[in-house]
């Protein structure tokens, strides 16, 4: 029998990074501290920007590379 996985993103991280993306998709994704800077120009900004907020709400995500 198959060994069972462990995630290694939570599902309350993959549903922040779904909703990050939409808001990616209509242009209403800001970047900066309370969404003061920028709008979000690319996918893999998006994500971090989603993995950011999944950690800071205490979701299972893998630590950044440094």
């Amino acid at each position: 029998m198959a060994k069972k996985r462990k995630r290694k993103y939570s599902r309350g991280s993959g549903e922040e990074v779904r909703r990050e993306m939409h808001r990616y998709k209509t242009g209403t994704a800001k970047s900066g501290k309370g969404g003061k800077g920028g709008r979000v120009k690319s996918r893999k900004q998006a994500i971090a920007i989603a993995l950011s907020k999944a950690r800071k709400q205490g979701k299972r995500v893998p630590r950044k590379k440094k």
